[in-house]
């Protein structure tokens, strides 16, 4: 069963969403059988990457908000994070453009190591404060986690996986999702945003019931050979 994941980097509800979702797949009988599928999602495709400026004055800048209620956003994702033991610390995170990272993404795909290098990326970003539109650092990064560093590289400095990140952010609007997290199973269920874990659970096995009755309307289906015998 396919599980597709619409997700930013940038997103802070993304990490939890990632968190709390991995939770109910522990709790899951089928866990083994399910394969997940990240998917890109730019928050602000446009964002220009700023190493001047701090995490809240360029969301007091960007969003038109005060300081005090930016601390107060920044600080209650913080402590939705500290229920799923992540410690945020986005006031020193750097307004950054995704796109690298989705693509890294994608290779990352590639080569069955999505997984630990989309974990790498949101720690990166959310909680050690990297900048990850820096090439040097998504290298030092994907090296860290099994990945060719010299490969990435090459990857980052072309426009290679751009066309398939575009693709996925294509796919989302023809679904109707407008913000992310985005959670599709088994191509007919949806949940969006950071739900508790045990909606995600709930969802799984509902989705696990109708996969199974798809496989068995396969198995048990009338069918015609290529020999023209029906």
């Amino acid at each position: 069963m396919e599980i597709s994941i619409w997700s930013d980097i940038r997103c802070p509800f993304c990490y939890i969403g990632k968190r709390r979702f991995e939770e109910a797949l522990g709790k899951f009988e089928h866990a083994d059988k399910v394969n997940v599928v990240w998917k890109s999602f730019e928050l602000d495709p446009n964002l220009q990457t700023r190493t001047d400026i701090g995490a809240i004055d360029h969301f007091c800048e960007s969003k038109g908000v005060g300081r005090e209620q930016a601390m107060q956003m920044f600080n209650g994702a913080a402590q939705m994070a500290k229920e799923v033991g992540i410690d945020f610390k986005l006031d020193q995170s750097v307004p950054a453009n995704s796109l690298k990272a989705h693509r890294l993404m994608h290779y990352a795909q590639s080569k069955d190591k999505s997984g630990d290098i989309k974990e790498a990326l949101f720690n990166a970003h959310l909680v050690a404060g990297k900048n990850i539109d820096d090439i040097d650092f998504l290298v030092e990064l994907a090296s860290a986690n099994g990945l060719n560093g010299e490969e990435v590289r090459t990857m980052l400095q072309s426009e290679d996986f751009t066309y398939e990140v575009r693709q996925d952010q294509m796919e989302a609007r023809n679904l109707g999702v407008s913000g992310v997290p985005f959670f599709v199973l088994n191509s007919k269920y949806g949940v969006s945003g950071a739900q508790p874990t045990e909606v995600f659970l709930d969802t799984l096995e509902k989705a696990w019931e109708n996969h199974l009755e798809e496989v068995q309307q396969v198995e048990t289906g009338g069918s015609c050979d290529i020999d023209g015998n029906c």
